[in-house]
Parts: C-alpha cells; structure tokens; sequence
C-alpha cells in the first residue's frame, strides 16, 4: 500500500444479502459502507466463507470486517448486533460473549453522569416502557409472584452458550431451587423447541414447590425479580435496564456489574448474600455508547475508522 494510499476495507458479509438477488444491506452496514466510501476508502463486499476466510485475509494488505466473526488479526474487526439494536459491536476478538469488552475496565468514576443518565433513561423507555425485546413477546400481562428469583435459560446446545458456560443450565437451576427461599419463575429460551427442556422442567415442578415456569413478557418477570440469574442471556443486560441484581454463570462481556458464579460453590453462595449497588445508569453508557457503534450515530464512519487505525488484536511482524 503506498504512502497516502488508503487502505481497502473488505467486508464480510452473509452471501444471502448480496448481488442482484440479495436480500440487501441491514442499515448498519448501508449506512456504514457508504460514509466508508465517501471518506474515500476503496471498499469490498464478498461473502463470507469462513472456511476461506484465514487465507484471504493473508491474502492481501486490505483491512476485514466480519460479519459474526471470531478472528483475532491485526488486520480484522469483528462485527455484530450488540444485544440491543441499534447497537454493534466492532471488536479486535469476537462478539458479545468473545468482545474484548469482558477485558476492559469499567470504572463509574470516569463516566459522566450527565451524559449517562438521559442515555439510560431513552434506552429504558424503548425497552421497558414497551415491553419490547429482540425477541417477540407476549402482549397479556402473566400473574408472576413478586420479589422472585427470575431464570433465564438459554440452550447448551447452541455454540457460543456450551462454550461459555461455567454451570450448565440444569447445574445452575437445581442449585438455585435448593438455596433459595424464594419463589423461582423460570422462562425458558424462545427458540428452544427441544420437549426435553419442556419433560426435565415438569420434573422439577414436581420435585420443587417454589418452581414455576412462565412464558410471559420478559419485562413483568423483571419487574418483579428480587435478583436475575442466567448464564450470559442478552436478559442480563436488560435487568440493568430494571436496575436488578444480576448474577452470570458463564463467560460475558457484561460481567462488570454482574456477580459471576464460576461454581456451583460460588452460586450457593451469592444467593445467600445481599446484593451490592451497582451504577446501572453509569454501565449502560460505558457499554453502549463507548465501546459499541450505533447504527443512527452520526459520527458512525468516524468512530468506525478510528478504530480501524487502532488495528486488530495483535501488530503485525
């Protein structure tokens, strides 16, 4: 590349949104690619193969952005739907879970208030004040008892949960329903159609009388939640949006103001402690407004290409 040259941006992006019979663009990347261009960038579109993709990256000189992607080069950022739209993550290792957002300090000290707390208070409304989620939910209001132990459950069987568990969803939940006095609502995964989830929740019904399970609006199950427990569920970071206690038992890039049980030792003993304050309003800025980009930020291209001159995960030799 030569002086005064800049540098290609290639992008990699699901074939189905490509070419003349594409689906098209999503608007993070329209709205991406075409302030890329007007900076004057030469840019690339090609779908994604990941099997390919280690080879064309070492291919050329060009800088890669890929789609739900987990490459850690000094030439690569990641990018994907940050639990909440209109917000992404443009990260150097992976996406949620595998952000190196887990690995950044989060101090409250350093965010400022007033910023934070308008931020914090939209994001709420948007959310909780529609009873909206990334997932569709029920309209009806459910009969949920208050000051509950709400569990989340997500899948194993989905990749990027089975390798970031620290329990297993079965360890997690027996455990909770043996340390609590609490009543316990679970709401299962949406998308986990498997009967065995349906057969093995019945059987603890049976076997706990403070377990009940409910498929209700995520956002009445908060509302009354004492405290929140999941392995890494985008719903944790949705219980800030309530200001609730939140306790992770897997790997997340939202642990900072989570209580995070690598144990079954560990869980017991959260459950039995107070819940500490947390600076909910402070954490939802720092996350979303500073480490992701926004679709709807006018400064997209440039905070995008910032981080572009800061590289990917390593310097090159």
């Amino acid at each position: 590349m030569g002086r005064g040259t800049l540098r290609e941006i290639v992008f990699h992006l699901p074939a189905s949104w490509l070419g003349p019979a594409g689906s098209g663009l999503l608007p993070f990347y329209d709205h991406l690619t075409t302030g890329v261009s007007a900076a004057g960038h030469p840019l690339r579109l090609v779908p994604l193969d990941r099997a390919a993709l280690a080879a064309q990256v070492a291919a050329d000189d060009a800088f890669h952005i890929v789609n739900h992607g987990r490459m850690a080069h000094p030439r690569v950022l990641n990018c994907g739907i940050a639990y909440i739209y209109p917000f992404w993550n443009m990260d150097p290792l992976g996406i949620r879970a595998f952000s190196s957002i887990g690995a950044a300090r989060f101090d409250p000290s350093q965010i400022d208030a007033d910023q934070a707390r308008p931020f914090f208070r939209k994001l709420r409304q948007r959310l909780v004040g529609a009873r909206a989620s990334r997932y569709a939910q029920p309209s009806d209001r459910a009969a949920l008892p208050e000051n509950c132990i709400a569990v989340f459950l997500q899948s194993e069987a989905h990749r990027t949960v089975g390798e970031t568990c620290y329990l297993d969803r079965w360890d997690m939940l027996e455990n909770i329903l043996q340390n609590s006095v609490l009543p316990v609502v679970v709401k299962p995964h949406p998308r986990d159609l498997d009967p065995d989830t349906g057969g093995r929740l019945e059987g603890l019904q049976r076997k706990y009388a403070n377990l009940s399970v409910s498929l209700c609006n995520i956002h009445d199950l908060l509302s009354v939640a004492a405290r929140v427990v999941t392995i890494n569920s985008a719903v944790g970071i949705e219980a800030y949006l309530h200001r609730k206690p939140v306790i992770l038992c897997g790997q997340s890039d939202f642990h900072h103001i989570a209580d995070v049980a690598r144990s079954a030792h560990d869980l017991r003993r959260l459950l039995a402690a107070p819940p500490r304050r947390r600076a909910y309003d402070k954490f939802i800025h720092w996350y979303f407004a500073q480490q992701c980009l926004s679709t709807t930020d006018p400064d997209l291209t440039q905070r995008f290409l910032a981080r572009v001159a800061r590289g990917g995960a390593a310097q090159e030799n």
